[in-house]
């Protein structure tokens, strides 16, 4: 988004035009293909496996989570583990569409579905409250913390590796 006077009237901040701004931040709707991804009946398709994604990736949180239970107040190591290994899988394949490309609908489906739905920003800040209110504050900032490098870790270890599986492209760094 460009910076200017937008709708608000303030210099450097505008509202989000929904016929401007994509919902996926690497599609360009200058560029006629990105649009056409995001135009007409294509978008509900786009919708559709994006939902079916994340009604995939969140049944099988939902089964790691029964799996491997955490008691209140305790370190939530099983949500931890699912956010760092859904991270590490986003990175791979990531690595993998730019590296071969994919059918369009592969991205929105794995990607912001399957994995979208697997992982859980809104699961991680209610542990992380959670703990606070348990009066167990240094586990919460250990979790908070350790969630965040880990997940982050995990992005960039999946490119690397998924780079190198492929035979090449250039190392993330």
């Amino acid at each position: 988004m460009s910076g200017g006077a937008g709708p608000t009237g303030r210099a450097g901040s505008r509202l989000p035009d929904p016929d401007e701004d994509a919902v996926d931040p690497d599609v360009d709707l200058r560029v006629p293909a990105d649009r056409a991804e995001m135009s007409g009946r294509r978008r509900w398709g786009v919708l559709a496996v994006i939902a079916l994604g994340g009604a995939v990736g969140g049944l099988a949180r939902y089964a790691a989570l029964r799996w491997w239970p955490t008691g209140g107040g305790e370190f939530p190591t099983a949500l931890l583990g699912v956010n760092v290994v859904g991270c590490a899988l986003l990175g791979v394949l990531m690595a993998w569409i730019g590296a071969r490309g994919a059918h369009p609908l592969l991205r929105p489906f794995l990607g912001v579905g399957v994995l979208g739905g697997f992982t859980s920003f809104s699961g991680f800040a209610l542990d992380g409250t959670l703990l606070f209110d348990a009066a167990a504050p240094g586990t919460a900032l250990g979790y908070l913390a350790a969630t965040l490098l880990l997940s982050l870790t995990a992005v960039w270890a999946g490119v690397v590796l998924g780079r190198r599986a492929l035979g090449g492209g250039r190392a993330a760094g």
